[in-house]
């Protein structure tokens, strides 16, 4: 569904990703690994359009979108939930959830609205509430809940565990599984590794601005140099 070659991209002029090849299949959760400041976010906002790359090529079911519109990507299903939430806090959880439909979904919201509540049955109980009053996880769920009213045919999710508990950080990688389950791709941008590595079913690792590992989740889940590395064992 998305295929990225010898992607360069930063900002200004500084070089941040130096020649990225990546791929994401239908049906599967990829994820891509590595510490803050390797390059995941810079990463995702190229593939949505946010920022233009330097040089490479971004093909998503077929079709180059490297020059595209932010607009024109989510048009296409290939929808970004940010690093940090990003909802409107002085709006309410059902206003949140309308906005995700924006662009695409418009004429099926009320379908989309009942799906996302029957996966986030908190966020019902949560409608008449101000998104900024929510907690940490149910903002993230409010997060993903928006993102899921546009239909993606892609999602992309940026650290979706940051800044949670442990339980709640179990929990949320419990319902990313269940939401790939039902057919949707992933494209997980993460530092939890293990956890990721266990809902995965590939993964990059990127090290400097490149890909130094990449294989089956369970594969490197096994390595030695990533469980020491990565996963301190």
């Amino acid at each position: 569904m998305l295929e990225i070659r010898g992607l360069h991209a930063g900002y200004g002029e500084i070089e941040i990703l130096r020649g990225i090849d990546l791929d994401v299949g239908a049906g599967e959760i990829v994820a891509v690994l590595g510490s803050n400041g390797v390059g995941k976010s810079t990463l995702n906002n190229n593939i949505s359009a946010l920022y233009k790359p330097f040089s490479g090529t971004i093909r998503f079911q077929g079709e180059d979108i490297t020059r595209m519109t932010s607009t024109e990507v989510v048009q296409r299903g290939l929808i970004h939930v940010p690093e940090g939430r990003r909802i409107f806090p002085n709006l309410n959880v059902r206003e949140n959830l309308e906005l995700g439909s924006q662009v695409r979904g418009k004429a099926r919201r009320s379908q989309n609205l009942a799906r996302v509540v029957e996966i986030f049955p908190r966020l019902k109980e949560r409608f008449s509430q101000y998104a900024g009053t929510l907690s940490g996880g149910e903002q993230q769920m409010l997060a993903i809940g928006r993102g899921l009213m546009s239909e993606p045919a892609l999602l992309i999710m940026d650290e979706p565990s940051l800044g949670l508990s442990p339980l709640l950080v179990e929990q949320m990688f419990e319902l990313i599984a269940r939401i790939n389950k039902e057919g949707m791709p992933i494209l997980l941008m993460e530092q939890n590794a293990v956890q990721t590595l266990a809902i995965a079913h590939r993964a990059y690792i990127i090290e400097n601005g490149r890909v130094a590992m990449q294989g089956s989740a369970a594969q490197l889940a096994r390595d030695p140099e990533l469980r020491k590395n990565y996963l301190g064992l």
